[in-house]
């Protein structure tokens, strides 16, 4: 069986970066030689959320590659120039692009590598490999759509699987419900409700104002209540001094802080990532709301201070139990459909990697990203978007990608030259 110098499991826009720097790397001598491992047929990213009107919170310089090499041929503003498209960018006067084309820029970037991805395999064990006492090497296993087990060798792996949609307590009974389903999936559901009237949003961030958007101007003027605990919709804080924790420096002062004063961090600048729409959203949705008390019509409600209690579907409908937290009052209220616009948990890692954790401790990654292992665990296993807690806020966006994805080939390179400088193991034979 082939060993891999590097495998990747997830091919979203981390290990797409990732690719981009292992390649740039190999331009200037040997570097790792990279599979990467898809469970999606085909790239696509957040495809339920490009809704039309969507854009981005983030500057397009913060690509897969200017803030590592603003001379790489996979920046955003290259694949304008190949486009034919820069000029007309550059009269849009703006650093924030649509979803769709940054979609379709993040495609492009991936479409260089489709010789390097396997596609419609999920990955779902990571195995280890020993030898007299020793992890050498990592089998991973996947299962592709024909439900084929498929399993391979590596030295070193890169686990990038993004979030997992957060279902909360009381809607975890109705997983799979066709009419409550999670805003990672919005644009999808939402097509097979068309005759859905009455529509609840839960949450309070930047996914339940653009689906609230989104349904106000739909056909068929459903009602749509936006239902959140929070006292008010609160805009993301973007202004300069504040925007340096996304900084790539900044992961520096992160992880070099105690676990203590990381927290204290996350408390303070917590807004910036969570729950925190764009201003220019949250003047549409006061807007609408304040215009249905001008002409007394009154289609949509704001339920703040509001946390469901209880959930209950029928062939009516869907039937929330709700709690004014201001008043304690309590209500039922019916709706067609629920959309959960909660957020993500990003601990599936944990489950990939369960047959090999007892060797990783508590998970703690060093600063390169590098899963903490003793010296009987020889592979090298980064994370890409699961190191919030200490390397910072930034972890799970795109601020950082380019960068990070730098430091994990090059540490990639070191520990490959390492072993390269190791004499030879003799007949020794590994325990598969």
């Amino acid at each position: 069986m082939q060993v891999h110098d590097l495998i990747g499991i997830g091919f979203g826009p981390s290990n797409v970066a990732l690719a981009i720097a292992l390649d740039e790397r190999r331009q200037h001598g040997r570097g790792p030689e990279a599979l990467f491992i898809e469970r999606q047929p085909e790239f696509v990213w957040h495809p339920h959320m490009l809704l039309t009107q969507a854009h981005m919170q983030i500057s397009f310089l913060k690509d897969l590659a200017t803030m590592r090499n603003p001379c790489s041929r996979f920046t955003f503003v290259n694949y304008l120039h190949e486009k034919r498209r820069l000029p007309d960018f550059i009269n849009l006067k703006t650093f924030f692009p649509s979803r769709i084309e940054f979609n379709d820029y993040l495609s492009w970037a991936a479409s260089h590598f489709e010789d390097r991805c396997i596609y419609g395999e999920e990955v779902f064990e990571v195995q280890p490999v020993e030898r007299d006492g020793t992890v050498e090497l990592l089998r991973v296993v996947s299962r592709d759509t024909e439900g084929r087990v498929h399993e391979r060798l590596a030295r070193h792996l890169v686990v990038s699987v993004g979030g997992v949609a957060n279902i909360p307590e009381q809607f975890l009974g109705l997983k799979g419900h066709p009419r409550v389903f999670h805003s990672s999936t919005y644009l999808r559901d939402i097509a097979r409700q068309p005759a859905a009237g009455r529509i609840a949003v839960v949450g309070a961030g930047q996914s339940a104002a653009e689906i609230f958007m989104d349904l106000h101007g739909r056909p068929g003027a459903p009602a749509v209540d936006l239902v959140m605990r929070a006292r008010s919709i609160r805009p993301s804080d973007d202004s300069p001094f504040v925007n340096e924790i996304f900084n790539a420096e900044f992961v520096d002062h992160v992880h070099s802080r105690s676990q203590d004063e990381r927290d204290a961090l996350m408390r303070e600048f917590w807004h910036t990532n969570y729950a925190s729409p764009d201003l220019e959203l949250i003047q549409q949705i006061f807007d609408v709301l304040y215009r249905q008390r001008v002409t007394g019509e009154v289609r949509h409600e704001f339920l703040r201070r509001h946390e469901v209690t209880d959930v209950v579907a029928d062939e009516r409908g869907v039937h929330l139990g709700l709690r004014d937290l201001n008043t304690g009052n309590e209500t039922i209220r019916r709706y067609d459909t629920v959309v959960l616009a909660t957020g993500y948990l990003r601990n599936h890692h944990k489950a990939l990697l369960a047959p090999v954790a007892r060797w990783l401790g508590d998970f703690s990654a060093e600063r390169n990203y590098r899963l903490r292992t003793g010296p009987d665990f020889r592979p090298g296993i980064f994370l890409q978007g699961a190191c919030e807690a200490s390397h910072g806020l930034s972890d799970t966006l795109l601020s950082i990608t380019a960068v990070r994805t730098g430091e994990i080939g090059a540490a990639v390179g070191r520990a490959m030259a390492e072993r390269h400088a190791e004499p030879a193991p003799g007949d020794r034979t590994l325990s598969m």
